[in-house]
């Protein structure tokens, strides 16, 4: 009888928001008249900008003639988008990059999860913690040896730079679930550790698009050398609304180079061209030219109102955690707030608190790995009045 992939049983049972969603499905049943309000999952809420819908209703008419219908796309992306991407992301920040180290897909997510098809599971692979379930638990179904990169509040949720070597490293910043931001200068640690090791950043800049304050950067490529040990991956999920309609984009330098079981230099940019054409058909053509449309003026303008709106959220958010102590981090730069369970709770014990006393959803703080323990995260991606009307929930439960 054939064998499952033994690597799954180093999993947690199950994926950390279908745990949630379990939960607060038991407590709808059980309390079918409760008015739940749901502040966990990162999903945003506000429609997608109008530059966008109009292109994708103008893509989609395109398919319903002979002569402008698409099919198959490119597996890189249409040379259309990954110009527009290298144009409007990069040449501001002072990046120079070809369209060919682009590749489109269907969301970061993907990209993320998939990225280690190309590496080998030898070595150490360096995990930010807490953290985004999806790197350590792909990382596992592969095989790979996991470290966990320990983030709080005495090293600014940005790690230790580590004294081992590690093959592999995950950063991810704004960070998910911290909301914490990286300096330059921080960064550039990263950058030089990776370098002088022989080793590649993994760096997941899905949320640079809240970034306000300038002296943040927006990509691991504003440090010089990122080039040669970094690949970065970008989504317009939390950007633009994509969260249904899925398309982001995954960046890997023409120059970046690893060593194959020979010694001989392979670029990984020509490896992941040959992974994602064997297992991937690339993006849609109408998911495409609505990302397009995001770096039009109109897109682009409304795109800042929507985000604007989040940052706006999650000030009301911010405000009201440290007016009943929890001591919020994030919610600046980024759409996340994370704060502490009061007196010392555990982390799900408090998520069982406020859904049956205060009717709110938010995320346990330990499902993000051992440092989470004893905090939670709660997302602006939600509607405002919603949003003040649980922060009062809390405050009132938090007043008793």
């Amino acid at each position: 009888m054939i064998k499952s992939n033994s690597n799954f049983s180093r999993l947690p049972e199950r994926y950390l928001f279908l745990d949630i969603a379990k939960r607060v499905n038991a407590f709808s049943k059980a309390n079918p008249s409760a008015d739940i309000i749901r502040m966990g999952i990162g999903d945003v809420t506000r429609p997608l900008a109008p530059a966008v819908i109009k292109a994708m209703h103008e893509a989609v008419e395109d398919c319903a003639a002979q002569d402008t219908f698409h099919g198959y796309g490119p597996e890189r992306g249409y040379q259309w988008l990954r110009e527009a991407i290298v144009k409007g992301d990069y040449e501001p920040l002072g990046v120079n990059l070809s369209p060919d180290d682009i590749f489109v897909n269907d969301g970061a997510k993907s990209d993320t999860g998939n990225i280690g098809d190309i590496l080998s599971t030898d070595g150490l692979v360096g995990i930010t913690d807490p953290v985004y379930p999806v790197y350590v638990d792909t990382n596992l179904m592969r095989g790979a040896q996991v470290r966990f990169i320990p983030c709080n509040a005495a090293n600014g949720y940005t790690g230790d730079i580590p004294t081992e070597r590690l093959d592999v490293i995950y950063l991810c910043y704004p960070n998910n679930p911290t909301g914490a931001v990286i300096t330059k200068a921080k960064l550039k640690e990263w950058v030089d550790y990776a370098l002088s090791n022989g080793s590649i950043i993994m760096y997941d800049s899905a949320y640079e698009a809240f970034i306000r304050d300038p002296e943040i950067p927006h990509s691991i490529y504003e440090i010089e050398g990122a080039k040669e040990c970094a690949i970065e991956f970008r989504s317009f999920s939390k950007t633009a609304g994509f969260t249904g309609i899925r398309c982001g984009y995954t960046v890997i330098p023409q120059g970046l180079m690893v060593n194959d079981e020979s010694g001989r230099k392979v670029s990984l940019n020509a490896l992941w061209e040959r992974r994602q054409s064997c297992k991937f058909n690339g993006a849609s053509y109408v998911s495409q030219r609505g990302a397009l449309a995001v770096y039009t003026p109109e897109g682009r303008k409304q795109i800042h109102e929507t985000i604007d709106y989040y940052l706006e959220t999650a000030r009301i958010i911010r405000d009201s955690m440290t007016e009943v102590g929890l001591n919020p981090q994030g919610g600046e730069n980024a759409p996340y707030i994370w704060a502490e369970t009061p007196q010392g709770i555990d982390s799900w014990e408090f998520f069982d608190i406020l859904l049956e006393k205060a009717q709110v959803v938010v995320t346990p703080g330990s499902g993000f790995g051992p440092s989470g323990q004893g905090y939670f995260r709660i997302t602006s991606f939600a509607d405002r009045q919603r949003t003040i009307e649980a922060m009062q929930r809390i405050k009132n439960l938090m007043n008793k």
